[in-house]
């Protein structure tokens, strides 16, 4: 359970922290999986396709963390 508290009536400060925190858990993720059906073959397939990301993500900082390849370089704004 989201609970954010509103400090000196600052409604849009509560309503920005909710929404980073219903981010974070995934709650708008799977609301808009649950809009509509999801037959049984797209269901495995999608979460195949979320295994192979995060085994491919994993892999990926694990060669970072041994040296193997640099991080990506963040753009800089000027």
């Amino acid at each position: 359970m989201v609970q954010i508290f509103v400090r000196d009536n600052n409604v849009d400060q509560a309503l920005k922290a909710l929404k980073k925190k219903m981010q974070r858990e995934g709650s708008f993720r799977e609301m808009k999986r649950h809009v509509h059906y999801e037959k049984p073959s797209e269901k495995r397939a999608r979460q195949q396709a979320e295994a192979v990301r995060r085994a491919r993500k994993l892999a990926r900082k694990r060669l970072q963390r041994e040296g193997g390849a640099p991080a990506t370089p963040r753009p800089v704004r000027a």
